[in-house]
């Protein structure tokens, strides 16, 4: 995917991040075969059937430190029950690279503060309502994994 042919920010993450945005509202340009590229391909069907896949998971990585990012949020009627995850679900990017995020988790998951994206089960990953708006021009690197049915 590189830095993505139809934006041209200057940010190589927050590029990829609005090609997954459009790519899970089914409006997307295929330009390259990365790992990124081949899970919105797989969400938009175009390698196989799509099987009802509706969310490429990504996990973003800190500039400076290279660590991963972990995201943290609550319900509106769990306010008291914070959680962290080190999985989105991308729901927007604007054009100054202001991200909206899910948090996603798996419902089997009882550790609410991971360590680590190893730390977290990722077998059943879910969409939780829960969003974060981030600057995506704040992260170096991205990580795709399999596109997958969150919702």
């Amino acid at each position: 995917m590189g830095c993505g042919k139809e934006f041209h920010t200057g940010n190589c993450v927050c590029d990829t991040l609005k090609e997954i945005a459009r790519a899970q509202t089914d409006i997307v340009e295929n330009c390259c075969d990365t790992s990124c590229e081949r899970s919105i391909r797989d969400l938009l069907g175009e390698n196989e059937e799509r099987n009802g896949l509706d969310t490429v998971p990504v996990i973003l990585y800190c500039k400076g430190t290279c660590k991963p990012f972990k995201g943290f949020g609550a319900r509106s009627n769990q306010i008291g029950n914070v959680v962290g995850s080190f999985y989105f679900r991308v729901k927007s990017v604007d054009k100054n690279c202001c991200a909206v995020l899910e948090l996603l988790r798996d419902p089997q998951d009882d550790d609410r503060n991971p360590n680590d994206p190893t730390d977290q089960k990722t077998r059943h990953l879910r969409a939780t309502g829960i969003c974060i708006t981030v600057d995506a021009n704040c992260f170096c690197h991205i990580t795709c994994l399999p596109a997958i049915s969150a919702m």
